[in-house]
């Protein structure tokens, strides 16, 4: 016996029944997830939820998220090292050869993240790779 194809798309589009994280309080864009922001709960899980807590706690909010409402994997990223106006390290390697100068963060990034630092003492505009707290490597 054959299915037919439509009851299919029909069983297809409903949500899954699984596990989904769900935000405990309203959590600012900028806020680092703990154990007590989150709530496991058993629901509809939406498309692209978090489903078990090791997927949000440790992880940044890129953006508000709501109490009592799924998180979305694609709203958390990992947590800022370097914030806007801080005042960071710019480091320049090349070979034996290590360069340190003052700088001052002109954007917000994690370890990887491409952001601009302005020089301190030459006041001009470069871009750097966040490399750890309060430090950018520069190629």
């Amino acid at each position: 016996m054959r299915i037919p194809a439509l009851i299919l798309a029909l069983f297809a589009a409903l949500p899954a029944q699984a596990d989904v994280l769900l935000a405990a309080r309203t959590l600012r864009a900028g806020t680092l997830v703990e154990a007590g922001d989150v709530i496991l709960t058993s629901e509809a899980a939406p498309l692209g939820a978090a489903q078990a807590i090791d997927e949000a706690v440790g992880w940044e909010a890129r953006v508000t998220l709501y109490a009592g409402r799924p998180i979305p994997i694609a709203s958390l990223g990992p947590p800022a090292l370097v914030d806007r106006n801080e005042l960071v390290t710019i480091v320049f390697q090349s070979g034996g050869l290590e360069i340190r100068a003052d700088g001052r963060a002109l954007g917000r990034g994690a370890e990887g993240d491409v952001i601009r630092i302005m020089n301190l003492a030459s006041r001009s505009t470069i871009s750097g790779t966040v490399s750890g707290p309060g430090l950018v490597s520069v190629p």
